[in-house]
This record gives C-alpha cells, structure tokens and sequence, in this order.
C-alpha cells in the first residue's frame, strides 16, 4: 500500500532547512508532494520559488497554489476549512502523513484527516529562516541551495579592448572575493573554430549563446558575487569590429539576456601584449573598440564603471572597491 505524504510552505525562499525538511518526508513515504503556496504580495515569484523546489526535489512532485485566501488561523473564522478544501484541489487523494516544522501541523493534518509529523521545529539542524535570508543572502549564502543563488548573486561583467587586463582582473578579483569567475569564451571559439579567419555573422550568434550557457551552468556554485569575463555585449563590440554590423539574432540577445548588476568597462591605456590570439595593437582601433564599448552600454542603459590608470594593482584596488561597494559586502569578507 502506497503511503502518501504531504507539506505545504511559502519557500520564501528555499533554503536548506526547506531541503532538508522536505528531503525528510521524502523518506518518510512513498509518494510526497510538496505544495508552494503564494499570494500577490510576497516578494518573490510563487511561478519561480514552485520551479525552483521541483528542481531541488527530483522524484517528488511539487505543485503550486497561487491564491488570495487567509493566511492566519485569525484572519478568517473558516480557516481551517478553506484551506483544506484548497489542499484538496491540489491533492484529491487520500493523504497518510502531513510533514512540518511548525506546530501548525498538527491542525492541518486533523482537518486532512492525517498524522501529523514534526521536523526539527527548533531548527536546530538548520538554523536558518526565509526571513533571514532575505534580509542578508551576503551572510547566509551557505544555507542557500544552488538553484536559488543566482537570485540573490550580484553579477560583474569586464568589458574593453584586447590587452586591458579583463580576464587576469577577473580572476584576481574571484579569487579576492572567494568566489567563480566565468572565463571568456570567445578566445577559446577563435583558436578552435575560426582560427583568426573567415568569420561570420552567425558565428558572434553561437558564442553568445554557449557563453551564456555556460555561465548560468556555473552560477549555482558560485557566491554572492560572480565575475564574467565579457558577454554577449562584448561580441557585439567584436560583431562590430569584424564585420561592421551585429546579427539581428545577437541584437535580441542584447536586448533582452539577463543583464550583469555591473559592467567595468577598463580603459586602453595600458600597453597592448601580442599574445598570438589578438587583433588590434593600434591605439586608434583600441580607443574604437572602447566607445564601441561605451556606446552599447549607454544606449542599453547598462550600469558600469570605467576603471582607468596604467598601474595594475591600483585597476584592482579601484576595482575591488566598486565591487564591494555595490554588493554591500563588508570590508574583510
């Protein structure tokens, strides 16, 4: 005979405990579902919290209910009986066993006609809370589940001409704020496909899309801030200066991709190195493709600082700063 479980929560958002809770239940019977619950005041998506915990649960089945009913036994004298007959909706088959952290279980499972079963509800195991997390994710940030990261990270983009230092200042700057750095793609699709030749328009198309791919692989393991060596604003630049025009294809990608939290736009005065991959050593052609730069982020509305200066560590001072800064994170985090 197959033994039914049930929870139900907010997910406001997800966070360990929530895994934990649920993955407990799991084990606990044979079939559990697991209801997300909204309403239209929360502040983050009932559609989005709901896909990020069937993505969390493999094998569970995750539903949502997105519904202005009351939300307190005290606002409304039914209460009881309106959410068991929303439960039912959801859920028409008999239920076993009502899982929870809180001692509301034990009413909700008598109007389900179920055994109430409590876990951890002194969040001893996890001590962490919804609220907390959303109040400082900086601070929390290990008690928040892959998925959910990239909601909360802070996302710096590098942007420049050849040689300015984009992705060694990128990496430094990971490494400084213990955290993932998504390397430029471009390079390796030069060297592998192009091999400094015959490019396209559709090619600034399929690096765009394989370097977003990538980053949002590598999101969910990275930490409150995550770097990106160039994106697809800068193949745009690269469109521009290759082919003097952008795909309309990579012009919608443009248009309409997540956008970083912050562009450091680094300024070509620095001496430009041949390192065998590159293309434009002329002053005139680097300064060209900065205010192709400069111009894409203004015309997109993108925030971004310019980072200037010949001396490098001084880049990565000035950098930090601003990154800092813009995250909120303390000094020595």
């Amino acid at each position: 005979m197959t033994k039914r479980g049930f929870l139900l929560g907010k997910f406001l958002p997800p966070h360990a405990g929530h895994v934990f809770m649920c993955e407990t239940a799991a084990h606990l019977c044979d079939q559990l579902t697991v209801l997300v619950c909204s309403i239209d005041a929360e502040p983050v998506s009932g559609v989005l919290r709901a896909a990020w915990m069937a993505d969390l649960l493999p094998g569970c089945r995750v539903l949502h209910m997105h519904r202005e009913i009351p939300q307190e036994p005290a606002d409304h004298p039914d209460f009881w009986a309106i959410w068991r007959a929303a439960i039912r909706e959801f859920h028409p088959e008999p239920i076993d066993e009502v899982y929870g952290s809180e001692p509301y279980v034990f009413r909700l499972a008598a109007a389900l006609e179920a055994s109430p079963i409590l876990i951890d509800p002194e969040r001893e195991i996890f001590p962490i809370s919804g609220t907390a997390v959303r109040a400082d994710p900086v601070r929390h940030w290990d008690m928040i589940p892959g998925p959910v990261r990239p909601y909360f990270q802070k996302r710096i983009c590098l942007a420049g001409a050849e040689s300015t230092g984009k992705s060694t200042l990128a990496a430094r700057l990971a490494a400084h704020f213990s955290t993932r750095c998504m390397p430029e793609y471009g390079r390796a699709y030069d060297v592998h496909y192009r091999q400094g030749s015959g490019w396209e328009l559709r090619h600034f198309v399929d690096l765009a899309v394989t370097h977003m791919a990538m980053r949002k692989a590598l999101a969910s393991s990275a930490g409150p801030l995550f770097f990106e060596d160039t994106d697809p604003l800068q193949t745009a630049v690269w469109s521009l200066m290759l082919m003097d025009e952008i795909d309309p294809a990579l012009q919608a990608i443009l248009d309409t991709m997540d956008r970083p939290d912050l562009y450091l736009l680094l300024s070509p005065e620095v001496a430009w190195v041949n390192d065998g991959t590159r293309y434009f050593g002329d002053m005139r052609e680097r300064l060209r493709f900065h205010g192709f730069c400069e111009r894409l982020l203004r015309d997109h509305g993108f925030r971004f600082e310019t980072i200037e200066g010949g001396d490098w560590d001084d880049r990565f001072r000035r950098a930090a700063l601003v990154c800092q800064r813009m995250a909120d994170i303390p000094p020595g985090q």
